[in-house]
């Protein structure tokens, strides 16, 4: 758990799955599968997407692999795909990449801004608080769905992995964030959907954590990891700081 103590002065705030977010990944594999069924050389759509979704789970699990992949997102995708069908029989490497890249168009098509995501900002706003964001990925596409979405007036600083040259889990990621809105670190909160970036790391430099279960799955049965608080949308976070400030 973290060491903090009181209300924040300022709140880093995750993108992806927490800002914005769309259907799950293994609902994504399923729908493209159906719509390609015709392709799939009679093998079964709803087997074929269990099997893909198991692969991304492993690679996207090894954190040394995701570090260097996050930064070509699709060329990762076409490289699962292809390992699956490579063992499956008449299933091409072309036809792999073919749907890999529908799974991709997919995806970014159906990404929108999670219900209260915007009214969260608002409610945080109107407490005078910094606010930042904080996202790795590379930063061409990052910064497409910030402009996209325009989420740049919501923030005070913003920080994308690609263009700083370091991200989460990071400490000194943390660390620029918090100095770059002009607060101490132990007076600002992290909120997201990664365990480990926006939970366990940010406890152990004495930061309040707040994960964010955007799909409320729950907590894995099998983490270790507590966060400081647990939501389900971005207008619960001020509600908790109001309730601190008492």
């Amino acid at each position: 758990m973290s060491l903090s103590i009181g209300p924040p002065r300022a709140v880093l705030i995750d993108m992806d799955d927490t800002i914005l977010g769309g259907a799950r990944r293994p609902d994504i594999l399923r729908q493209v599968a159906l719509d390609l069924a015709g392709a799939l050389n009679g093998h079964d759509p709803h087997e074929l997407s269990q099997r893909l979704e198991l692969a991304f789970r492993a690679f996207w699990s090894d954190p040394a692999r995701h570090k260097v992949a996050r930064f070509g997102v699709a060329a990762a995708r076409r490289g699962v795909v292809r390992e699956v069908f490579e063992s499956l029989e008449g299933l091409s490497p072309q036809f792999a990449d073919a749907f890999a890249d529908r799974f991709s168009a997919t995806r970014e098509a159906m990404t929108t801004l999670f219900p209260g995501a915007l009214e969260g900002l608002q409610s945080l706003r109107n407490l005078d608080l910094r606010l930042g964001l904080i996202t790795n990925g590379d930063g061409p596409g990052q910064r497409a769905k910030i402009e996209r979405f325009n989420l740049a007036p919501w923030f005070d600083h913003i920080q994308i992995e690609g263009e700083m040259g370091f991200g989460k889990p990071e400490p000194r990621a943390y660390h620029h964030a918090a100095e770059s809105l002009g607060v101490g670190i132990t007076e600002t909160w992290v909120v997201g959907d990664d365990l480990e970036w926006e939970v366990r790391a940010p406890q152990r430099l004495g930061m309040t954590a707040i994960w964010c279960d955007g799909f409320v799955q729950g907590l894995p049965a099998d983490t270790d990891c507590r966060p400081d608080h647990i939501i389900h949308r971005l207008d619960q976070i001020a509600p908790l700081i109001r309730s601190g400030r008492r």
